[in-house]
């Protein structure tokens, strides 16, 4: 009886034993079976790499200042008599500003004015007396010296006069005025600024490499943050002579046009220096390139037959040389020819040789249906 027992428990046990070994058995076949099935392909976006003409471009920051410009202030001290100016408004060459208190002036100048004539008539008569020898010469040159300095006093007076009065040196438009009537102006104190907003210029700086690259003529587009996606041109005016040694840092200035008087002096412009060697160039967006310490790569798709004689896609990953990037794009210098695709989003999937497929890029779609609109 016991001898029976151990036996049913002894075939027991090889059931389970032979069942949990059937189990073990069948998952690893459907393991083994996953892993021999081909993966399924990786959805990426992707673009055609295209041969444009390409004009490499210098970058740089500026600042615009006036082709002319200047605070104006009084030279000499005096109450302010008169303002002959509106704020804002443009003003001729030589235009009257503002007009001093000058009474005093006048005065003093009308008695230099008489001690003048009456020295002019004491010289007229001594001319008279020396040629009949009736006075010593001596005595007519010091009529002469008289006469002379009676003259300066006058031409001194005069200047000290025509200070009173602030003339424009050159046509511009004036800005606020800081000064009323009956205010007292010491000398140097400015009462406004006057612009020539009719050309400005734009003074940046480029590194001591870009030298040979630059000349007197060149082309300059610049764009300010007044005016949003409007560029204005120019042209370079001059190269300063030396190298900043602090910085190993040319400056550049140039000049350009402002018929509508758009812009202002002081404003922060972002510039290029447009370099004549316009050159067929392969372009790519931006978000192709993987950038990495090890080198710059993109993700070139190409096709291949199965064992079913089905084309895939499958990608390589492929390291390239790049250049300048503007507006999106980037220049590829090496590794990469005119109509290759190139994966543009969903790198973070891929491997070297991993299957793709190709769906639309979700941003391109919004952009077209909002062009439709």
């Amino acid at each position: 009886m016991l001898f029976r027992r151990m036996l049913v428990m002894l075939g027991a046990v090889i059931l389970v034993v032979a069942a949990l070994g059937a189990y073990k058995f069948f998952s690893f076949m459907q393991m083994a079976e996953m892993f021999s099935a081909p993966q399924p392909a990786i959805s990426v976006t992707a673009v055609t790499a295209t041969e444009r003409q390409w004009q490499s471009r210098l970058p740089a920051i500026g600042t615009l200042k006036a082709y002319q410009g200047v605070d104006l202030t009084a030279e000499v001290l005096g109450t302010v008599h008169q303002v002959l100016f509106q704020s804002g408004e443009q003003v001729a060459l030589g235009q009257p500003l503002l007009q001093l208190d000058s009474e005093v002036e006048r005065a003093i100048l009308a008695t230099a004015e008489a001690v003048r004539a009456l020295a002019r008539v004491e010289y007229e008569r001594g001319q008279n007396l020396i040629k009949r020898q009736a006075i010593s010469k001596s005595e007519f040159d010091r009529l002469n010296a008289e006469l002379l300095k009676a003259e300066a006093s006058v031409t001194q007076l005069k200047a000290e006069l025509n200070k009173k009065r602030i003339l424009a040196p050159f046509a511009g438009t004036i800005g606020i005025r800081r000064v009323d009537v009956g205010d007292y102006l010491s000398p140097g104190t400015a009462f406004a600024t006057l612009q020539d907003l009719s050309r400005l210029y734009v003074d940046f700086f480029l590194p001591e490499q870009a030298v040979p690259q630059l000349a007197i003529g060149q082309r300059v587009r610049l764009s300010v943050a007044a005016y949003p996606g409007e560029f204005f041109e120019g042209e370079i005016a001059a190269l300063n002579p030396k190298v900043e040694e602090s910085t190993r840092n040319l400056q550049v200035r140039a000049m350009l046009p402002n018929p509508e008087r758009k812009l202002l002096p002081g404003m922060f412009a972002n510039l290029e220096v447009l370099l004549p060697d316009e050159q067929a160039q392969v372009v790519v967006p931006e978000t192709a390139i993987t950038y990495t310490l090890y080198g710059n790569s993109v993700y070139v798709i190409g096709e291949q037959q199965d064992d079913q004689g089905q084309t895939q896609l499958q990608v390589e990953r492929r390291f390239v040389e790049t250049g300048e990037r503007r507006d999106g794009l980037v220049l590829i210098l090496e590794g990469l020819k005119a109509g290759e695709r190139v994966v543009t989003s969903g790198q973070l999937k891929l491997d070297n040789g991993a299957q793709v497929k190709v769906v639309d890029d979700p941003a391109l779609q919004s952009n077209q249906a909002q062009n439709t609109q």
